[in-house]
């Protein structure tokens, strides 16, 4: 327990301060109607779903005030930035942005649930109440209305349709109502199209659809303007223990005159209101970057299908295991891709490589691959640098990096950024070991990276320092052919694969065997263990963090940290 407690501890806090504010607003929100006092004379024609209908209400306003901001990625780059001083247990949390992101929207997904089912079965209790079905005192307040049709406490006001088609005529007449269905609506398609399935196979359903907020949040802050639950004014002062068994003497009575009604202010966009005016803020930001000019410097076609570009764009500064967003509009105008650099620092450029993985990618490469030689390419925009896990990598004295696939690209810029560091000069890094794993299906796939792992095992051992980078490469995806011909091969000084002096290793890692041996090497060591790669792997990794972290601060520490965007 205490070794889960070093990785999640501060994101555990985190979550129980927004359960705990949920639960708050909840509870106090269903108190207020359930035995509020103005609201006695709606509870008597609602009951219980007046406070089911309501407590949800403050609860939406709350998440929806949220659900932007772990997707403003300046905004979240600029405070990494700002916490570069602190723990690095805080800066992990913006790491986990697009869980948040998703735990937020399944609450506004649920509450939205209760609250339209709450508020279907008000609709069928107004006009109850409207029609005379239930007690007088419930068909005296239905009836109730001024010259100006203002003070009324029911929102039926017709009479002349049928009783069956009032509910619907209310649900599409009124702004409640209308807005009500079509945020619904929104929501429904946001949260399908936002499924794994849909996302990682139709990419541009998941990315129209969730423009949908647009609409959205526009409903939102028009939705409470219908002010369809209303309380009792304080004037005329009347006093509902007395009156409501004299509904008949209202009016004719001092004690008892006409209770008088009005609907509650709405405040659904003083909740979103900052979170939207930030959310603008990133996407002028974005569209300024846009139209800033990116040049091609080198276009570069590699095996499995990856495509190399390396652009070159005025003022762009970047670091380590930092990700752009790529905007192509001779594909679309309106989509935007995220791809790790697999650039360092140190160069003038910023690359990319990128893998054949759905409609836009596929299309990316085709038109690259058409290209005359030497040729520039199709306008690109790039949005970013943004801020990764893996920006903190030299934060740790000793770094695990496991890559899988096209995954290995924010190690890419790290260790070229090494490379660079130990070229130029002899750096004081307080990082003094790294441990890299690179995981692929096939042989093709180390092609490309094969090149900056033979230059660094050049420099460390002309330096003296042959063991401060460990690397080991996984085929996963083998057939006894392979195995065979790395037999014959096997006494040979480079690898007959990668051409490296590492030998590839065929399967998959042991991890417990890896994170022995690591903890053996450093045993007093914070160990940073960086993934990007699938949420199976990702799942194995912080497992075996926990498990090997040791509780003795004197001891070894292993700290989880993953790719996401």
């Amino acid at each position: 327990m205490a070794n889960w407690i070093i990785n999640n501890g501060v994101t555990c806090v985190t979550l129980v301060v927004w359960m705990g504010i949920n639960i708050f607003l909840f509870v106090w929100f269903y108190l207020v109607y359930d035995v509020g006092d103005e609201y006695f004379y709606t509870r008597h024609l609602l009951g219980s779903a007046l406070a089911w209908a309501r407590a949800p209400a403050a609860v939406l306003n709350f998440n929806c005030l949220l659900i932007l901001l772990p997707v403003c990625r300046n905004l979240l780059s600029l405070i990494r930035g700002s916490l570069v001083c602190c723990s690095r247990s805080l800066r992990k949390q913006l790491d986990k942005n697009i869980e948040f992101h998703k735990l937020v929207a399944y609450t506004i997904a649920l509450m939205t649930a209760v609250h339209v089912i709450a508020h279907l079965l008000n609709v069928e209790w107004y006009n109850n109440s409207r029609q005379g079905v239930y007690d007088d005192l419930s068909t005296a307040l239905s009836n109730l209305a001024d010259t100006k049709n203002t003070t009324y406490l029911n929102p039926i006001r017709i009479t002349s349709l049928d009783p069956q088609q009032i509910p619907t005529y209310l649900v599409f007449t009124t702004i409640a109502g209308i807005t009500g269905v079509i945020i619904t609506l929104c929501l429904i398609l946001i949260i399908t199209s936002s499924m794994e399935v849909i996302r990682r196979s139709y990419f541009e359903v998941f990315w129209y659809t969730h423009h949908l907020f647009i609409i959205f949040f526009a409903g939102l802050v028009i939705h409470g303007a219908g002010r369809i639950v209303r309380s009792q004014k304080d004037s005329p002062p009347h006093n509902f223990t007395l009156c409501k068994d004299r509904s008949a003497e209202w009016g004719r009575i001092p004690q008892c005159p006409v209770p008088q009604f009005a609907g509650n202010f709405p405040q659904t966009w003083m909740w979103v209101i900052g979170p939207m005016i930030l959310y603008l803020c990133e996407r002028l930001l974005r569209l300024v970057r846009y139209l800033q000019t990116v040049r091609y410097r080198k276009i570069v076609m590699h095996p499995s299908k990856v495509l190399e570009l390396q652009l070159v764009k005025n003022g762009f500064k970047m670091e380590v295991g930092q990700y752009v967003f790529l905007n192509c509009p001779a594909i679309s105008q309106l989509e935007w891709h995220p791809f790790t650099m697999t650039s360092a620092p140190e160069e003038d450029f910023l690359s990319v490589h990128i893998r054949s993985a759905g409609d836009w990618t596929e299309k990316l490469i085709s038109i690259m691959q058409q290209l005359p030689e030497g040729a520039q390419g199709p306008k690109m925009g790039v949005d970013g640098p943004f801020g990764t896990a893996s920006e903190d990598v030299f934060d740790y004295e000793v770094a695990m990096l496991v890559g899988a696939g096209i995954g290995v690209t924010p190690f890419a810029s790290i260790l070229k950024s090494i490379w660079y560091k130990f070229k130029d000069s002899n750096p004081v890094l307080r990082t003094r070991k790294i441990y890299f794993y690179w995981l692929c299906r096939e042989t093709n796939a180390f092609e490309w990276f094969a090149d900056l792992l033979q230059d660094q095992e050049r420099e460390m051992e002309e330096r003296g320092i042959g063991d401060f980078l460990t690397y080991k490469l996984f085929l996963t995806g083998w057939d006894q052919s392979h195995a065979n011909h790395a037999m014959v091969h096997f006494d040979e000084e480079t690898d007959v694969i990668t051409g490296l002096k590492q030998k590839t290793h065929y399967g998959r890692p042991n991890w417990n065997k890896e994170f022995e041996q690591v903890r053996k090497e450093n045993p007093s060591a914070v160990v940073g263990t960086f993934l990007c790669g699938p949420a199976v792997l990702a799942k194995v990794l912080e497992k075996k963090c926990a498990e090997y972290s040791e509780v003795d601060p004197r001891k070894t520490k292993f700290y989880f940290n993953k790719e996401n965007f």
